[in-house]
């Protein structure tokens, strides 16, 4: 690989590849369950973490599987990764699981790439491939988890009549919005900066609006990693999602 290549390729680049190393060792039939969601996560962060060493040694990385250190804190550029976003659904050998690479720049998600290997022929969405987005459907489509369907976005989602479509990890929900299957991506239920900074650049670079449900802006890098929420949607509806989000009758209920 070329030391030249800029960031956003770098980021498309290791979830690529990334990608390629989970399909292999889903492939293998050494692990099944739990056991290959483990194994996936150790040989994918792995790789990213030396690929990301060797190429940016002065930036700062923080990953899902790796201990966080300090180091990170003092430095303005840092990469957020997640090896395997999806755990569960690589596993149980779905498709909707992601490998996420971000580049935080001063706490802003300035680059990022999210591959999708699971769908056919494997994608990879990044902030230097945007394109137009499809056309939005006439009822508006809300994307949320297959098993624990977040209270907000349920009440929002009555509240503005919009259709429920269940499915799996938090990259292949955020990228959804991005690709045209859905046109919103609401999270309340609690994340971390790893779960959506590249999917936060993605959704940015191809014009839609990413932030916290109170659309206060995403900040990363922080000291504590926490992001309990998340809205990403397209820019016509944000103001009428958060606006939706504030009301209290969309707070307060079980998930």
């Amino acid at each position: 690989m070329s030391a030249a290549m800029d960031d956003a390729a770098l980021a498309a680049h290791l979830a690529d590849y990334a990608g390629r190393i989970l399909l292999t060792v889903r492939e293998s039939g050494l692990f099944a369950g739990k056991a290959l969601g483990r194994a996936g996560d150790q040989v994918a962060n792995q790789f990213l973490i030396d690929a990301l060493r060797e190429q940016r040694p002065d930036d700062g990385i923080l990953s899902e599987e790796s201990k966080d250190t300090p180091d990170r804190l003092g430095k303005r550029r840092v990469w957020i990764v997640d090896p395997l976003d999806g755990t569960r659904e690589y596993g149980e050998g779905r498709s909707d699981w992601a490998i996420h690479v971000a580049l935080a720049i001063d706490g802003a998600p300035v680059v990022g790439a999210v591959a999708l290997p699971g769908l056919d022929g494997g994608v990879v969405l990044a902030t230097d491939r945007a394109g137009s987005l499809p056309a939005a459907a006439p009822r508006p489509r809300l994307a949320v988890s297959r098993t624990r369907p977040a209270a907000e976005a349920l009440a929002v989602a009555e509240s503005l009549g919009a259709e429920l479509v269940p499915m799996g990890s938090a990259g292949a929900k955020a990228m959804a919005v991005v690709r045209g299957e859905v046109d919103i991506y609401l999270h309340s239920g609690g994340q971390y900066e790893w779960d959506s900074a590249a999917p936060a650049a993605v959704a940015l670079a191809h014009g839609l609006h990413a932030s916290r449900i109170d659309g206060a802006p995403l900040v990363y890098n922080q000291q504590d990693v926490a992001m309990p929420d998340l809205l990403i949607c397209r820019k016509e509806m944000a103001d009428s999602l958060v606006a939706a989000c504030r009301n209290p009758d969309t707070k307060g209920r079980d998930e």
